[in-house]
Parts: C-alpha cells; structure tokens; sequence
C-alpha cells in the first residue's frame, strides 16, 4: 500500500507542478508582461488607455465601435471619428504615438510619417508581419498577406508573374467580359430607378478575380467565395473578443466550431478546382502540358516543379487561392463602390470623368494603351482611395529590441499603423482634408504628399506593399470607364451614410444610385 501511496503522491505532485507552471504562464502572460510594457513606454513619455485584465481595451474599442454603427453620420467624408473612434479619441487625449491592448497584446500605434516609412520599408529586417488571430487565419490562411520570409519571397514571386506588366494587360479582356456581364444585367433595370452597387459590384469583383487568377466564372466558386465572406464576418465579429492562451483551445465557441467547417468547406472546393486543373493538364501531350498561364496555373506549376527548387505544397496552392480569392474580390469592391458614391455626390467630376472616356474611347471598348491615358479618372480613384481605404490599418511586430525615433522598442510588441488617420490628418493634407479634391493628385502622388509617401498607404508601401495594387486599379478604370459610356447617375434619396470596417471599409446599408441612360 505505501508503494501505491507513494505513486499517487507522485503523481499528485506532478499535477500540482503542471498547474502551478500553467498559472505561472498565464499570469506572465495576462499581468506581468503588460505591466512591465506599459511601464517601460510610459517612461519614454507613450501612454494610453490603461491595460485592463485579461481584455485590455477590447471592451472599450468594441462598445465605441458598437456605438458609431448604431447611428448614421452626416453626408461628409469626415470618416475618421465613425470608422476608428477609439483612435480619434486616443490620439487626441494621448499624442500622435500611444499604446493600446488587445487583450495582453500591446500595440502601439504610429501616426508619426518618418516612423511609419521605417517600419514598412524594413531595412533591417527588424518588422515583420504580426501573428493574426486565429480567425484571421482561417480567412486567409498561411498565404502572401501572412507568411514570412522564403516562403513569402517564392509566393511573391509568383504573385508579380501573374499580376504585373504583360500579365496584367492580358487580364484586361476577361475583366471587360465581366463589366460586359453586369451591364447586361443593368439593362433590364427600370430607368431612373435605383440600383445597390455595393451589391453588383461584389458581383462583378467575384467574377472578374475567378475569370483572370482561376480561370472559371463566379457561378463556379460561388460557394466558396459565400464560405470566405461568411468567415469574414466570423472574423469581424470576435476582432475584438480576448482569447484566454490554453483554454481557448481546450474549450471552443460555436464561433470556432463553424469557422472549422467553414476553412474545411473551402479547403474542398479548392481542391476540387485544382484537381480538375491537373486533370485537363494529364490529357494533353507532353510538349502541350500546360496548367494555364493565370494565377492558379503558375501556382500549380510551382507544385509540380521537377528541379524542387520552387516547388511548393498542396496547402500552399489553396491558402494563395483563398487570399486571392478573398483579398482580390474585397478591395476591388470597395474601392468601386466608394468611387461611383463620391461621383454621384459630385457630379461635377463625373462630367469630367466620362468626357475623358469619351474623348479616348468614344463608345468603343477600353484599349490597354487608354486605359494607361485615364488621368481624370486615376486622380479620382487616388482621391476615393484617400478618403475611403479599403484597409484601415497595417500591423507589424518587432522582431528583436529596436530604436525606433527616439523610442526603444521592445520585442514581440505588436505596431499599428492606422492609415485611415494619416490620410485624413490636416497637417498632411491641408484644412480642406475632408472634401473630395481629385485634383489634389493632379501632379502624380509624390507631388500631393509632399513626398511624404508614407501619409497616403491605401495599398500600403515598401517591400510588402500589395502585389494586385496595379490589377485592382486597372480593374477599376475598366468597370467606371464602360459605366460612364452608358449612364449617369446620382446619390439616391434613401442612402443612409454609415461607413464601417468589416475588413475592409464598406457602406453598412449599401450603396443606392439613381441610373440615367445617356
């Protein structure tokens, strides 16, 4: 009996030593590290809202978001306070640069444009990309937008291929073949009725990102693209929600549970698209093989590389599908739907805008070589990019203790970069920061940000600015030029002004327009 006495003693003891080093993580994790954090920076003159147990500032930000959302704002372009008030009112009470927590995660928040230029140019290699939430995760997976170093420099790599100079011009007639698609449906729409773009031009996003990297149609990965955006919501929905480390992964929500099947869902489909790929490629002949020159082809490409040099794995090829799938759809949508808002609040530069369409390309088609000569049009789209991002902020973390500025940073601190309150900053812009002024872009984007560059990141900037910034742009010019060819249109009288951050910037009751044909 003393041997099994001692045995469960033992055991006991084991137990009690696994506990006790669990609560000793936790509460490094929880309250020493963040103390420690927030006294170091307020020593360097950084403070900010004080660091609450477990959540942080999560119920703070969540209530001030909750609380914007609840009411429409005016019909001004005044976005920032609606869009991010817990950094219009954190700026304001604690200085340019200030720190914030999510959960036990510090984050400090540059707003200063000489820091921020540092940070995305990564010289050093000292900023690299932050640890995304698990929902994050399951969004877009280990992908282009979240993976680091060789992996990122092959993914990259091939990312240009598809989506950069003689690629891109020819993407250009499958783009205008989905325009075509939704003019068409716009056809049978009631004259002088109005129409919800957001809507249409998810649509026509959709089915030009399936056309141009997966070379299918929207109604082929409709599921697909319906499993992302429900997991987009997923993800919005717990942005703000701490996660206790070990016991979030023992016990899950129901929100954890579903966004499993809904990664799992995609996951499928992806594979089912790829097999049909690699199936078409095994009926042709040796000297034809070919898995297609878009996106999912070069990818595919890369998986069966014979040398091994590039090859990359299964899993690789359906996390770049779904962050292209989503990314190259999301931002799109917004910058369109966001550019047709502010022509139809501003008519006048809607006149200037089709004449220039007109004079370049009368009724006919877009042309590669016009399309490169829509200068109206590209300050406009840099204007509706100024005022409504499509990505609000940019996350980095701190790789090793770095001086930044005249701060000494520490390890692991995650750095927010909040785009939208640069870009909407009076110091930068000038008091009339908030009108719609495409002229502003008149003499190119240097010339508008005093070549300070870092004050206008819609697409952000460095070595990790975003690979489809061209492609998005194109797709734009090409979508508002053959709009304008055929209608005018106004705000509607039943548009309720409610910008918001999903992922991206979007309009939360739509956007409604009143079509004219010419």
């Amino acid at each position: 009996m003393s041997s099994l006495g001692g045995l469960v003693f033992s055991l006991l003891s084991i137990l009690f030593l696994f506990l006790l080093l669990v609560l000793i993580k936790i509460f490094h994790k929880l309250w020493w590290n963040p103390t420690r954090i927030q006294k170091l920076m307020a020593l360097q003159g950084i403070k900010g809202p004080s660091y609450r147990f477990i959540h942080g500032n999560t119920k703070e930000i969540s209530s001030m978001q909750k609380e914007a959302m609840s009411r429409p704002k005016s019909l001004s372009h005044d976005i920032f306070s609606h869009v991010q008030p817990h950094f219009y009112l954190w700026s304001r009470a604690y200085g340019k640069n200030f720190l914030q927590w999510h959960g036990s995660r510090a984050q400090l928040v540059i707003t200063e444009p000489e820091l921020c230029k540092e940070i995305l140019n990564n010289k050093d290699r000292t900023f690299s990309k932050t640890d995304f939430p698990i929902f994050m995760k399951k969004l877009l997976g280990d992908g282009l937008v979240t993976t680091e170093g060789e992996k990122w420099g092959r993914m990259r790599k091939l990312a240009n291929s598809a989506f950069h100079g003689e690629s891109l011009k020819s993407l250009i007639p499958a783009t205008i073949a989905s325009a075509e698609l939704m003019l068409e449906r716009w056809k049978s729409h009631e004259e002088g009725k109005e129409i919800e773009i957001f809507e249409e031009f998810r649509l026509l996003t959709s089915e030009v990102i399936s056309r141009t990297a997966f070379g299918s149609s929207y109604s082929e990965g409709k599921s697909i693209f319906d499993m992302l955006m429900k997991l987009a919501f997923l993800t919005f929905k717990n942005a703000f929600k701490a996660r206790i480390p070990i016991i979030s992964k023992i016990f899950k929500t129901s929100d954890d549970i579903e966004a499993e099947k809904l990664e799992k869902g995609v996951h499928d489909s992806i594979i089912e698209i790829v097999k049909k790929r690699e199936q078409k490629a095994m009926t042709m002949s040796e000297e034809e093989k070919s898995f297609g020159s878009d996106f999912l082809g070069l990818l595919l490409k890369a998986h069966h590389d014979v040398d091994g040099n590039q090859r990359i794995t299964v899993d690789d090829v359906v996390d770049e599908c779904k962050t292209f799938y989503f990314a190259g759809q999301e931002t799109t949508n917004s910058l369109l739907a966001w550019t047709v808002f502010l022509l139809a609040l501003h008519t006048d530069w809607q006149k200037e805008a089709r004449k220039e369409v007109l004079q370049l390309f009368g009724k006919q088609t877009p042309n590669p070589d016009g399309i490169s000569k829509l200068t109206t049009m590209g300050m406009i789209i840099n204007e509706s990019l100024r005022l409504y991002p499509p990505v609000v902020s940019i996350y980095r973390k701190v790789a090793r203790e770095v001086r930044l500025g005249k701060l000494l940073v520490p390890a692991d601190l995650e750095i927010l970069i909040p785009c939208l309150a640069l870009q909407h900053e009076p110091q930068f812009w000038g008091q009339d920061v908030e009108l719609f002024k495409p002229d502003r872009f008149s003499e190119g984007v240097a010339k508008a940000t005093n070549n300070n560059m870092a004050t206008f990141l819609p697409f952000g900037m460095g070595p990790r600015n975003c690979v489809g910034y061209n492609f998005a742009t194109t797709e734009a010019k090409i979508a508002l030029a053959m709009i304008l060819q055929r209608y005018t249109f106004t705000l509607s009288p039943c548009y309720i002004h409610s910008p918001f951050r999903l992922l991206t910037v979007r309009p939360q009751h739509g956007i409604q327009v009143m079509l004219h044909s010419l």
